[in-house]
């Protein structure tokens, strides 16, 4: 035979068979951890994260798998987040109180989180722009609607006079959450009472400064400390006849009055799009941490009538929702 012929036939024969191996190779199956505590963002975070990563083209079985640890108890996100950080996944990602664990567990494994609080003050990353290290995700912080909230409780609710607050002040960015109310309350012309709230231990306490210094009204800082007193917080309100304002939505589904801040569901599905940056080759460090975009409006109209405040038509019409 011609060896040329030859030649040329062994080549279409490799090229079939190189063809249908790589036809045949499986996909790479890609390792994603979660970690969470119960006492931070809903339970329903985990399965909106991997709803999200599906629309994205990942199919757990096939491309992806995943490693979900969810702590009751907050003394165990320490042993969850290093017991994660050893099956090395390919990224890690945390809600709430489980990102300082999860960056205590690895400094190598990426990171993308939904944090609460300040991130850069954490310790998290050196900046928003440009995190550096292992980790990168979406905060809920966001300063320039601390204002606005107390704007919006002084609109509904024009006798408002004298606000209580409780406010973990371990919370990062706490501090400049009092600073932005601080500066509002003076141009309206309100004076509040800063009452510190660490733990459980620490409500009936400033319950009672509450009620001591005739506050006519309360507004809570969100964090994992006061959403998981959320309700506790909304009794107190209620039995005092106090108009109450919050971040979340959370707070007001307890039976909070009102609620002014980040969609966190939708922070949630912007993880999913991070994650698929980092497992197609970006590196944390090159991804700015990204702030809040979507926020609601939510009314508690059956906390209105209970304390006896009548909400505006024209707030009720802004409202992304209204409790009824």
């Amino acid at each position: 035979m011609n060896k040329r012929i030859l030649a040329f036939m062994l080549a279409v024969w490799a090229s079939a068979n190189w063809t249908d191996a790589t036809l045949a190779a499986p996909a790479k199956v890609r390792k994603v951890g979660f970690l969470t505590s119960t006492l931070g963002p809903p339970a329903t975070s985990y399965e909106i994260f991997r709803k999200a990563l599906r629309e994205l083209g990942y199919v757990e079985g096939q491309n992806v798998v995943f490693e979900y640890r969810a702590a009751e108890d907050r003394s165990r996100l320490a042993d969850l987040a290093s017991e994660l950080a050893q099956l090395k996944p390919d990224v890690i990602v945390t809600t709430g109180g489980a990102t300082a664990r999860a960056k205590m567990a690895t400094e190598t494994v990426p990171i993308v989180f939904s944090y609460s609080g300040d991130p850069v003050e954490a310790g998290f990353i050196k900046s928003i722009a440009r995190p550096g290290g292992n980790m990168t995700g979406i905060t809920w912080l966001a300063f320039e609607l601390v204002g606005k909230r107390l704007e919006l409780l002084k609109e509904a609710v024009p006798t408002v006079s004298r606000v209580g607050i409780l406010a973990n002040p371990a919370h990062p960015g706490e501090r400049r959450e009092l600073e932005e109310t601080q500066t509002t309350a003076q141009k309206l012309g309100i004076t509040f009472q800063y009452n510190q709230v660490r733990a459980a231990r620490d409500f009936d306490v400033a319950f009672e400064a509450i009620v001591k210094e005739n506050a006519n009204a309360l507004l809570t800082f969100p964090e994992a400390t006061t959403l998981q007193h959320s309700t506790q917080i909304a009794e107190f309100a209620a039995k005092r006849r106090l108009p109450s304002m919050f971040a979340w939505k959370e707070y007001t589904e307890a039976g909070g009055l009102i609620s002014y801040g980040p969609d966190r569901e939708e922070t949630v599905r912007r993880m999913a799009v991070y994650v698929d940056k980092i497992l197609k080759g970006t590196k944390p460090a090159d991804l700015p941490v990204e702030l809040p975009k979507k926020f609601d409006l939510v009314i508690n109209l059956n906390t209105a009538k209970q304390i006896g405040v009548t909400i505006p038509q024209w707030l009720l019409v802004k409202a992304d929702r209204v409790i009824k």
